[in-house]
């Protein structure tokens, strides 16, 4: 469902730069808007980030930090005797985790080494209760509830993991200097592919994207799914995302909105920052 115009002011109205449906229209248009903290056009930054992508990979895995931490969990998948003693093996768990976009659940041990060996394939099983679909994706893939460590000792799949890991960690690195850009490859290459709003909020990728550009809160998780739906189809229309030229607005309105929160971010704890000092001052 697409909205008026006039509706869609009401919804994001027009102050300063333009946010969600309202700022995506005015780039369609050819409005400019500024991209928050990098102070330009988001869009060669993720350009660039495209085209060079399998060397700075390469370059990344090559890193001593990086090196080091796929060598540590290839030595763990090698010498564990169990999946068990392989999850409880920090390091390697960071890396697995890391490598299928879980690395921010790697502090959740306990969590994370029963997630992956739960059942998919039982409704009961708590990977099927997670919301989070990644953790069922990632059971599936390595089937450490019914095939051990017999996939993930596989050289083909310690590699592949390795060279995700080195990928995630140079996604990280983008994100440092222009916010969002990570998620922004990811969505420009699968946006073609979403047919439901229920994908999108089912994917943690697509969803940070989707939410961030159209202007509604994080919040919104708490809210029952009825209304996380009505959310976003009642400001987008996703049949659009098979027009290349509005994801490609999607994407840059996705980018201002993550570089201006971000710039944000850093003003508040700035701000946070100078007024401990200060109070500190005040102290003789």
């Amino acid at each position: 469902m697409s909205l008026s115009l006039s509706a869609i002011s009401t919804l994001f109205p027009r102050t300063g730069t333009p946010t969600g449906a309202d700022g995506i229209l005015q780039i369609l248009d050819g409005g400019g808007a500024s991209s928050g903290a990098s102070g330009g056009d988001p869009l060669p930054a993720l350009t660039q980030a495209e085209a060079n992508q399998a060397a700075d990979i390469k370059t990344t895995a090559a890193q001593p930090d990086v090196a080091r931490a796929i060598s540590q969990f290839t030595a763990a998948v090698g010498k564990a005797t169990s999946v068990q003693q392989l999850l409880q093996n920090p390091a390697a768990l960071q890396v697995l985790l890391t490598a299928n976009g879980l690395g921010d659940q790697a502090q959740y041990t306990a969590l994370a080494q029963k997630a992956l060996t739960s059942d998919p394939s039982d409704p009961n099983s708590l990977v099927n209760q997670l919301s989070d679909t990644s953790w069922k994706s990632v059971a599936q893939t390595y089937d450490f509830a019914t095939k051990g460590l017999s996939i993930i000792q596989q050289p083909s799949v310690i590699s592949t993991i390795a060279n995700a890991y080195a990928e995630v960690t140079w996604r990280q690195s983008l994100d440092a200097t222009t916010p969002g850009l990570s998620n922004a490859l990811t969505f420009r290459g699968e946006a073609s592919t979403i047919t439901s709003v229920d994908q999108i909020l089912g994917d943690p990728v697509m969803r940070a994207v989707v939410t961030t550009a159209l202007g509604i809160p994080e919040q919104i998780a708490f809210q029952p799914l009825e209304a996380q739906e009505k959310a976003i189809s009642s400001r987008l229309d996703i049949t659009r995302f098979n027009d290349p030229r509005f994801v490609e607005a999607f994407t840059q309105q996705y980018l201002i909105a993550a570089g201006e929160a971000a710039s944000s971010t850093t003003s508040t704890t700035t701000d946070i920052t100078s007024l401990a000092a200060q109070s500190q001052g005040l102290v003789v």
